[in-house]
């Protein structure tokens, strides 16, 4: 009869922790340790849990508890470091950057751009389009190896001039006498005007398109 009792208590308890644990969206260090006491206070006498499996039991908690402790600490580093990326880009504001990316707005009726060839290329075909992805312009760039300058007029390839403000993408194919692609990135050069920190990495408005500080290739002035 002592044991049908004692099973019972153990049967509350789990179905209560069961209950408990699953109305909650993690488990903390209390309630670890907590259905651990629960586990000793509740088990069968005839059958005990043995000493290996206890050892195991505690050894489980001392590393949940680790890992709560380091879970912690790079949360409060990360957040260090997101506000470190955030004062090393203010001091952007006022320069002339070059950086990774394929959009540009235009500006007094024209947009520059560049774009990196690993080796140099036997065809550049280069279009522009709009940030509707409609295709504005088609033509061809040249085929340097290392670093090249596409300068864009802002006429469609009707030859009408595009009104300033709007956001235009370049896409560069380029490749050499045996037809393999040898582009390495395109670039934009421009002005940072500001900072947006509403992502969890800061980006930089150059030429009125956000760019990531990752993306900096160098600063012209």
């Amino acid at each position: 009869m002592t044991v049908s009792a004692v099973s019972s208590a153990t049967t509350a308890t789990t179905t209560t922790s069961s209950s408990s644990t699953s109305s909650s969206s993690s488990l903390t260090s209390s309630d670890f340790l907590s259905l651990l006491v629960s586990e000793l206070q509740n088990q069968d006498p005839l059958n005990a849990t043995s000493t290996t499996d206890f050892i195991n039991q505690l050894t489980s908690y001392a590393n949940f508890t680790q890992q709560e402790s380091i879970n912690s600490n790079m949360s409060s580093l990360a957040s260090s470091f997101s506000s470190l990326v955030t004062l090393n880009s203010v001091n952007y504001i006022g320069h002339t950057v070059e950086a990774k990316t394929d959009t540009s707005t235009l500006s007094n009726g024209s947009a520059t751009f560049g774009y990196s060839l690993s080796s140099a290329a036997s065809n550049v075909s280069i279009s522009i389009s709009d940030s509707s992805g409609n295709v504005v312009y088609t033509g061809t760039g040249t085929g340097n190896s290392g670093s090249n300058t596409f300068t864009w007029d802002g006429k469609d390839s009707s030859g009408n001039q595009l009104s300033d403000g709007g956001k235009y993408t370049i896409s560069v194919t380029a490749t050499d006498s045996a037809g393999n692609s040898v582009l390495n990135y395109t670039t934009v050069t421009g002005t940072v005007t500001g900072i947006d920190t509403s992502t969890s990495t800061p980006s930089l408005t150059v030429n009125g398109v956000a760019v990531s500080a990752a993306n900096i290739l160098g600063v012209t002035s």
